[in-house]
């Protein structure tokens, strides 16, 4: 089956819906705050559909199911809300159709395929042409319905889905741009006209002198050609907006400029309906508010672009092509066609494919885009690789394991897409103030304008009409829609850049109030790979016969001492025993029969649970823990035989992050199965606060929830496996990734590294974000809540001051601007313990 990484956002659309997985969909015709609630209401309509959450900086709407999906549905209430889900056509080929009839069988089959919304066969071509909404179908999916149906099929090469997205935005800015052209050439020369007029009389008097009532009639002209032009984008939304009752930030202009340009038609062609002295027209108005609020428009655009270029350099890093060994030979082949098993040639300077293991050949690889470090890694034979990594000096083959949607970097991107998506629990204040916020501007507007004019100085209906507009202009909330959204797409595009992945989008606001840090041991404060460093056995007993006993029961576990102790055996040259069982008892050991003895190896407890005394290797065991190390202790048939010391060297970055941890503010608490003696000689060596020692794995659930009893709010580190009950009930749970497998479902913050640096990185990150968030929503409610009673007037009985529509409109798309380069700032952040080069 053909694979495809042109969309790494989801793998087999069928099977995610199936699971009611959440779904993406990309909305079209979301402005502000207002239409980002507007959405979610009319997706929760749907049929099936468990909740919603829509981000106006990525213009997503995220779709949680509780009973079937129903795409179509949801699409419908989505349009009848005023706004629409983008759709993207794919193209497939199509064999073994021979009549009519196979065409309506396959077209049935495609479109039973949740997320279709149209397909269309050809016999002559042999194509099928199928419109899907974007983000909520693979094409493996269609091209597995196709199969069950008896047909072969093969999605066309086509160019990826991020990268038609990009194109739609580019579309998107080059035609703002060409609007804010046209735009300003109409206005400029009214403005000229009439707030020349205004600034210099003499100028006032030519033009009167030179153009008399074609003054007016060519600002007339110019102005209806901007509002109805360029501007015609608010109306063709505001407008349906307003009538259904939910008016926008787009109803806002639409009525502002309306209003404006409807008081001036009339005070140029029938004059005679305004009362005196309130002829006056205030074309300049209207069309520099559509000009200005188009160039903020413009420029948020362009900004908005730049808060995902994270994802885009991460798609980037996919090969369109790769070498497949095909009959002996190299041939180039589109990424979408390798498949599982296929043997991928790959050369010096190269980016790796997909994911796979060596198979011939060795080399350097760069890793930094997946784990942050800097310093190529080794690869040969059976060892992993990843694809999107670079490949240095040699050249090798791997065989393909992974593919499309199931590489490493398809599942990163795909996990920063979901929290770039997110909604922060602050984000719940802001929703229920914009979800009133727009019917209360208009209420605004509709008091500035009774008292205006019922208590305004002459001419009052002038004073009234201006002040109305500038309220209604002033008070768009398109900042208050992008300053929570903006700063999580920059944020955590910034953190996947350093190797950190925000599962879950809400992780980047707890994770900034945790408080203590708990840290399990083995594989994070130590590198995993313990070492045999003492092995004594007691008088009766030959050393090399019980290592092998032991080696022989621990080869069956999977735990590094396991292996150390087998790798020592190894090293000594000692001869294989035939294992007859063997049990392992969690938390304690493992038993066996080896060469016909019992063999038990553990801890003391183990000993203590088997009615085996550990004393007399008491003063040893004191000595190793002394020195960091792990004692166990080993029993030949219900005897004592050897105490086992097996060392797991720190990691030389523990030491500094655990200090940073502190610089911060924070506790460090280390949770071990170590016994305590061993671990408090590791945490003084460390200088952690906190030891929670001879934990079992079933226990380490309760030292987080005690923890979390005393106050604090807790982050728990563990390698996401055994330590998922823990990861879970953390308040932040945060896996150490491997760098070969980010899909940790237990886990809100996954690190690539696989070391504690990440931790600081990620809280620092965490921290700056929040800042960054609380800095936009600030400005975004200051803002409005400054300039609304200056809009109305309420400077005016003071010190005379009154604010125009046309700064108004100015300082309304300058908020968003503002809202957006201050999220961009993020890019540049760097981590106290920033790990690239």
């Amino acid at each position: 089956m053909s694979q495809s990484v042109s969309r790494p956002a989801g793998s087999d659309a069928r099977s995610a819906l199936a699971r009611r997985e959440p779904l993406q969909l990309a909305i079209e015709g979301m402005s502000c705050a207002s239409c980002v609630s507007r959405v979610e209401n009319a997706i929760r309509s749907a049929p099936g559909v468990a909740g919603a959450s829509a981000s106006l900086a990525t213009e997503r709407a995220t779709v949680a199911f509780s009973g079937a999906p129903d795409v179509p549905a949801i699409i419908g209430a989505v349009q009848a809300a005023g706004y629409d889900v983008r759709r993207e056509t794919l193209e497939f080929s199509i064999a073994g159709m021979s009549c009519a009839s196979c065409v309506l069988r396959v077209e049935s089959a495609i479109r039973d395929v949740p997320g279709v919304i149209a397909a269309s066969v050809n016999l002559a071509t042999e194509r099928a042409s199928v419109t899907v909404a974007v983000g909520a179908v693979a094409p493996g999916a269609i091209e597995a319905a196709i199969r069950r149906a008896g047909y072969e099929a093969h999605i066309h090469a086509a160019e990826d889905s991020t990268d038609r997205e990009r194109a739609a935005r580019a579309a998107e800015i080059a035609a703002l741009g060409r609007d804010v052209a046209l735009a300003a050439a109409l206005t400029l020369p009214v403005f000229v006209a009439e707030m020349g007029g205004h600034l210099v009389p003499a100028f006032h008097h030519w033009i009167a002198g030179m153009l008399g009532p074609w003054n007016w009639y060519g600002q007339f002209v110019l102005t209806t050609l901007v509002l109805f032009g360029p501007g015609r984008r608010f109306f063709v939304k505001g407008v349906p907006a307003l009538l259904r009752g939910a008016p926008d930030m787009n109803a806002l202009v639409a009525v502002g400029t309306a209003s404006a340009w409807a008081f001036s038609v009339v005070a140029t062609f029938l004059p005679g309906l305004l009362p005196t002295g309130t002829v006056h027209v205030y074309y300049e108005a209207a069309a520099v508010i559509v000009t200005l609020i188009l160039i903020g428009r413009y420029l948020e655009a362009r900004a908005r672009g730049r808060t995902s270029e994270a994802i885009r350099r991460l798609v980037g890093l996919q090969p369109k092509t790769a070498h497949v060994l095909r009959g002996g030979a190299a041939v180039e082949v589109a990424i979408g066609d390798v498949v599982p098993g296929d043997v991928v040639v790959v050369r010096p300077g190269e980016r790796v494919a997909v994911d796979g293991e060596v198979v011939e050949g060795a080399s350097f690889v760069d890793e930094s885009m997946i784990t942050g470090e800097p310093v190529p890694v080794e690869k040969g034979v059976g060892a992993a690789v990843v694809g999107g990594t670079v490949n240095r000096t040699g050249s090798f083959s791997f065989r393909a394991t992974r593919v499309g949607a199931e590489t490493v970097l398809a599942q990163i991107i795909r996990l920063v897409e979901t929290a770039q998506g997110a909604k922060l629990p602050v984000q719940a204040l802001v929703d229920r103030i914009t979800a009133w916020f727009v019917p209360a501007v208009f209420v605004a507007a509709a008091l500035t304008f009774a008292v205006w004019l019922i208590f305004g100085p002459a001419p009052s209906l002038t004073f009234a009409l201006v002040n109305a507009v500038a309220v209604l202009i002033i008070a768009c909330p398109c900042a208050m829609g992008l300053a929570t959204p903006t700063s999580i797409m920059v944020g955590t595009g910034r953190a996947a850049e350093l190797g950190v992945l925000f599962r879950k989008g809400e992780a980047l606001q707890r994770l900034r109030e945790a408080s203590v840090i708990a840290v399990d041991k083995t594989g994070t404060l130590t590198a995993g790979q313990p070492e045999l460093t003492d092995f004594a056995v007691r008088d009766g007993f030959a050393e090399d016969t019980v290592l092998a006993l032991v080696a022989a029961v621990e080869a069956r576990s999977e735990h590094p001492i396991a292996q150390a102790i087998v790798a020592a055996a190894a090293a000594r040259g000692l001869a294989a025993v035939t294992l007859d069982t063997f049990e392992a008892v969690p938390g304690y050991g493992v038993t066996g029969t080896a060469g016909g003895a019992r063999v038990d190896v553990g801890a003391d407890r183990f000993m203590q649970k088997l009615g085996i005394d550990p004393t007399p290797f008491a003063d040893e065991a004191v000595r190793l823990g002394g020195e960091g190390k792990t004692p166990l202790y080993a029993a030949v048939d219900g005897r004592l035989a050897a105490v086992v010391a097996v060392a797991d060297p720190l990691r030389p970055t523990t030491l500094p992050a655990i200090r940073a941890l502190h610089d911060m503010g924070l506790k460090v608490a280390m949770v071990t199965g170590d016994n305590r003696r061993t671990a408090e000689a590791i945490a003084r060596r460390l200088g952690i606060d906190t030891v929670e020692a001879e934990v079992l794995p079933e226990g380490k659930v309760d030292v987080v929830r005690r923890l979390s009893a005393q106050g604090a709010r807790l982050a728990f580190v563990g390698d996401g496996i055994n330590d998922a009950p823990a990861l879970a009930a953390a308040d932040v749970g945060i896996a150490v990734g491997t760098g070969t497998d980010v899909a940790i479902e237990s886990a809100d913050v996954v690190l690539m590294s696989g070391d504690l640096r990440g931790v600081v990185n990620a809280i620092a990150l965490s921290r700056a974000t929040m800042r960054n968030i609380g800095q936009n929503l600030f400005w975004a409610f200051a803002y409005n809540a400054a300039l609304i009673p200056v809009a109305a007037g309420a400077l005016y009985p003071v010190n005379g001051t009154l604010l125009s529509p046309m700064l108004a409109a100015g300082a309304m798309a300058l908020s968003s601007v503002f809202v957006l380069t201050n999220a961009l700032r993020l890019r540049r952040f760097r981590g106290p313990m920033e790990m690239a080069a």
